[in-house]
């Protein structure tokens, strides 16, 4: 057997996780819970940088800490939106979906994988963007793992 792949590189790499989020964030400017949230429309700055940021955490290019600030940057871009637990489940599901949409694996392990790593993200984000959180400051960018399932290598 092989040696075990990144999530990055077993789901397509930054260019499958840029049309995964495309689709998802358009689902969002339709969605009335969320589209509020981003204003009405997700900027295609927007787009970009949370596509680094999915890359870098699923174990791609750290081009998000090296380029955009890392850790920190995205802290500040959740503080003070006081996310719901009612926007977090759409956030969540419209993701899911949109994964579906553009034809991302769908073995169970590199679902499980990914959906891991949004149900873990989105519920920081409810706490860090709450009006009295105290988020830590300087974390390290995650780099999420395949956790108990690796995917099936035959």
């Amino acid at each position: 057997m092989s040696e075990t792949p990144s999530i990055h590189d077993w789901i397509g790499g930054t260019e499958a996780i840029g049309r995964w989020l495309n689709s998802f964030y358009d689902a969002v400017e339709r969605d009335e819970l969320l589209a509020p949230v981003f204003g009405g429309v997700v900027t295609r700055e927007h787009r970009e940088h949370v596509t680094a940021w999915w890359a870098e955490v699923m174990g791609g290019p750290a081009t998000y800490t090296e380029v955009l600030g890392g850790y920190e940057h995205m802290l500040a871009k959740h503080r003070g939106l006081e996310i719901t637990p009612e926007q977090r489940l759409r956030f969540v599901t419209l993701l899911s979906e949109a994964a579906d949409t553009v034809g991302l694996p769908d073995d169970p392990e590199a679902r499980s994988a990914l959906m891991g790593y949004a149900e873990w993200g989105s519920r920081l984000a409810v706490e860090n963007s709450a009006a009295d959180s105290s988020p830590a400051e300087h974390a390290p960018v995650p780099r999420w793992g395949w956790g108990e399932a690796p995917p099936y290598q035959p």
